[in-house]
């Protein structure tokens, strides 16, 4: 299976909610270090450790796979295959 796939893929619950908290702490972490007010080094420096960690959280929950879904997915494109077709 390649990324692309694993990307396309269905994806565990849990997985879908550690997705979204890594894209809010992107957004929020992207909004302090180009906010137009002067912050100190330290919160500029936190928030983008803060980025990368929200990007990598989301990265990774993107490309888990649900396993049982899959499979069910599979089954159901299987029999649309085997599927005999009329005649007509």
């Amino acid at each position: 299976m390649n990324i692309i796939e694993r990307a396309k893929s269905p994806t565990p619950k849990f997985f879908k909610i550690i997705r979204i908290i890594g894209l809010a702490l992107l957004a929020v972490s992207g909004s302090l270090m180009a906010s137009p007010i002067v912050l100190p080094a330290a919160v500029v420096t936190v928030a983008g450790y803060v980025a990368v960690a929200g990007g990598v959280l989301s990265a990774i929950s993107q490309v888990t796979v649900d396993d049982s879904a899959l499979k069910q997915v599979r089954g159901k494109e299987q029999q649309l295959v085997n599927k005999p077709r009329d005649g007509g």
